[in-house]
């Protein structure tokens, strides 16, 4: 599994919030990605690696102050656990990957997510634009 420091993506919000992360908008038919927080980023990589559609999950660190996170100091510099979720919208689209996330969170525990604990582990949907933040408030 790939793991990479996703800090210069987006910054964190409070739990099962909605947080922006400026990008150009991009032609159609390009691979997207979309950046998800919630409890262990291993588990919810998985989930998305096995989405027909999807070319790449990558687990990795988002949020915090420190612009170079690692396992041992990410959950001290106000990092959390996230995903960045590269797919191809011929094959799966936004909502789909949504469907997948809100699977495998609940966007009502700012604590953690099912066993994994603390605010590291929050649940946060990152979105490009507003036409994906209005599918995300709206999809749960």
């Amino acid at each position: 599994m790939k793991r990479v420091n996703l800090a210069i993506l987006a910054s964190a919000m409070s739990f099962a919030a909605v947080a922006n992360v400026e990008a150009k908008p991009l032609p159609a038919g390009t691979p997207q990605t979309a950046l998800f927080a919630g409890g262990c980023f291993w588990s919810l990589e998985a989930a998305f690696e096995n989405v027909y559609g999807v070319i790449t999950a990558v687990s990795g660190y988002t949020g915090g102050t420190s612009t170079t996170p690692s396992y041992a100091t990410y959950a001290r510099d106000g990092h959390v656990e996230a995903v960045l979720v590269t797919w191809d919208p011929n094959r799966v689209t936004y909502p789909e990957l949504l469907d997948v996330y809100w699977h495998h969170t609940n966007p009502s525990d700012g604590g953690g997510q099912f066993v994994d604990r603390g605010p590291n582990y929050r649940p946060i949907v990152y979105v490009r634009d507003e036409q994906q933040r209005t599918t995300a408030e709206t999809s749960k």
